[in-house]
């Protein structure tokens, strides 16, 4: 791919990470249910790690800017930042070594996904809350836990079909030099 066109795409990614982030998503004070994995997960597939990694850090910070939802942390951007590079080191599929078989990409999604909604959404993002309201951190964890763990399958399947399904255009509009 080249470099204009993973530019584009990640701009692309990037503002609808915003628009899915800030406005398609029901938060509470401890609790988001969102899509917003989908252009990070998304991301990770088509571009890797580093994009990956940087779209999630910059959605975070652009839409906090823009959109808050209560003052800047920067603890949360440091959540999304390692989202998007846990993602990107599992996910990747490098054009030029062929596509992934159907079986390894689910088990590295479940992988990553269980990776990210366990030690990341879970254990680290409730530190910031923690930091920030001053709750107690179990308190924290055990109303996540049950949000993360009806979120893996969702997660699993929304990004198999996507993938599934964009998969040709891709090959065909973007993979192309």
């Amino acid at each position: 791919m080249s470099k204009s066109k993973k530019i584009i795409l990640s701009a692309f990614l990037l503002a609808l990470l915003i628009v899915l982030s800030r406005f398609a998503s029901f938060q509470t004070q401890f609790l988001v249910i969102s899509t917003s994995f989908i252009p990070i997960m998304m991301s990770a597939i088509w571009l890797g790690p580093k994009y990956s990694t940087l779209i999630a850090a910059l959605g975070d910070f652009i839409g906090a800017i823009l959109f808050p939802f209560g003052m800047y942390f920067p603890g949360f951007t440091m959540s999304y930042a390692i989202t998007g590079f846990i993602y990107g080191i599992f996910l990747y599929q490098d054009p030029k070594k062929g596509n992934v078989k159907r079986g390894q990409f689910i088990l590295k999604l479940c992988m990553s996904s269980a990776l990210v909604l366990g030690v990341v959404n879970i254990f680290i993002t409730s530190i910031w809350l923690h930091i920030l309201y001053g709750k107690a951190y179990f308190a924290i964890i055990t109303t996540r836990v049950v949000t993360q763990v009806v979120m893996f399958p969702i997660q699993i399947l929304v990004i198999d079909w996507l993938e599934k399904f964009t998969r040709p255009f891709v090959q065909k509009y973007l993979m192309e030099d």
